[in-house]
């Protein structure tokens, strides 16, 4: 054990979280609608497979681009040959355009001041390296996507110090939370470096609001640090309010070139397409951007990769296509599961965004702690078999939240998880319900026994 580095030996990656043991007893026993019908149903992974046909359609019609040719001609050879860190330019041009029309070409990016990184694992972690140094600490509003514990901290070595929200207020940013973390930080000795968002946020399915923004921009104005905002999810917004970019709001504030902003995203969720790996950077600050392209050596997006994309995305009535069409199906799914919900007399924060639900079963909870979130979370993923995210593992700090996706799967099994959640709610009431019909009984047989007992007293002293 001697010879392993603390780094190997150090428990920070996270693995052990709830998040990722759900993940592993769905590993042991998956659902398959034919071959193991009784197993667990993924509803924890948030993918969105509502239109891979359109992506296979476009590869079908566009076979050269999948083939590795161009106007006929093979390109293996130049694909295959070493490519240069800055990535292949006709795909970071694709690439920034397409960003501009998912934020409904209100801004502009420049493909100079954009990063390429395998995936928005990568870019989040080469943005902490960039930018802190390790014992530093960012501020993230809770609740929180449970792999940042992972992405940020593991080695990188920085800290994570919350900003609470609540349910109070739909779990929106406020000054006192900021500056309450803020301080919190401070209090432990921790060199606060920034803030990093996600927006739309990952767990709650919600777009921030412009105060939201304005609050943030003019918090690292006056204190003079940084601001990651993770847009990975920026192409799902399916319903209003529509979605407002810090590039956006930077732009309106006429901060456009603010260098101390940084955007982090990805074709993981907007194209559906995690398996390719594909992130960015995108910043206004040219030493972090220099700084990012080479420690991007270690997570580069394959040349292959690249052209295949650049060409998909260079279609602009593909691109146009593909974004309605995937908004239109999200936001039908994302109705479904609501509509499923309140049939087991579930409510969800109203959502506009995303992959998933923050699902309220705090009514379900045996006490109001996050000791019954842990129980109700393991009677839900072993007895009734679905494996969904609670609250505690997203860093909620109230117990009973869930979060819960919705584009992992087929129609069918969204309506079986349903089903199989209605039973147990229908289970948990009625065990409610003989409980509360027993204490009843038990209640009037102890009057029942007082008053034989006060009569009988009463005869012995008349006596």
């Amino acid at each position: 054990m001697g010879l392993l580095s603390r780094k190997a030996m150090c428990n920070s990656h996270g693995q052990d979280s709830s998040y990722f043991l759900g993940w592993l007893e769905y590993e042991k026993n998956p659902y398959h609608h034919l071959h193991n019908p009784n197993g667990i149903i993924q509803m924890g992974l948030a993918e969105n497979q509502l239109s891979f046909d359109l992506l296979e359609t476009w590869l079908a019609k566009n076979p050269e681009a999948v083939g590795c040719k161009r106007d006929g001609q093979s390109i293996f050879r130049e694909l295959a040959l070493f490519q240069d860190y800055h990535g292949l330019p006709a795909f970071k041009k694709a690439l920034v355009d397409f960003m501009a029309e998912i934020r409904g070409n209100k801004v502009s990016f420049d493909p100079n001041n954009i990063v390429l990184t395998a995936g928005a694992t990568s870019a989040n972690e080469t943005l902490m390296f960039c930018l802190a140094e390790h014992g530093d600490a960012f501020l993230l509003p809770t609740p929180y996507y449970p792999g940042f514990d992972r992405d940020l901290k593991w080695r990188t070595g920085v800290e994570i110090v919350p900003i609470h929200c609540t349910s109070s207020n739909c779990f929106r940013i406020t000054a006192s939370a900021i500056e309450g973390a803020y301080q919190q930080a401070q209090k432990k000795n921790l060199t606060v470096k920034g803030i990093l968002i996600t927006n739309p946020s990952n767990p709650l399915g919600t777009t921030m609001t412009r105060p939201e923004l304005n609050l943030l921009i003019n918090f690292i104005t006056e204190k003079q640090i940084h601001l990651i905002s993770d847009e990975i999810y920026s192409g799902t917004v399916f319903n209003s309010p529509s979605f407002i970019s810090i590039m956006e709001a930077l732009k309106d504030m006429n901060m456009e070139k603010n260098n101390r902003v940084h955007i982090v995203c990805s074709l993981s969720k907007d194209l559906g397409l995690p398996g390719f790996r594909v992130g960015a950077i995108y910043s206004n600050n040219p030493t972090v951007v220099s700084a990012a392209v080479k420690m991007s050596s270690f997570g580069l997006v394959s040349s292959q990769t690249q052209y295949l994309l650049s060409v998909m995305l260079s279609d602009k009535k593909f691109r146009n296509h593909y974004i309605v069409n995937n908004q239109n199906r999200l936001l039908k799914r994302q109705r479904k599961l609501v509509s499923g919900l309140e049939k087991s007399g579930i409510r969800c924060l109203e959502s506009n965004a995303g992959l998933f639900c923050w699902v309220d079963m705090r009514h379900l909870l045996s006490s109001d702690t996050f000791e019954a979130e842990m129980e109700l979370w393991e009677r839900i993923i072993y007895d009734v078999k679905l494996n969904i995210s609670p609250g505690s593992s997203c860093h909620c700090n109230e117990p009973g939240w869930f979060r819960v996706c919705f584009a992992n799967m087929s129609e069918d099994t969204l309506e079986l998880a349903m089903q199989r959640l209605k039973s147990f709610v229908g289970s948990i009431k009625k065990h409610n319900h003989q409980e509360s019909e027993k204490l009843r009984k038990e209640s009037h047989i102890g009057k029942w026994i007082f008053r034989l007992s006060f009569q009988s007293f009463n005869e012995q002293d008349q006596r």
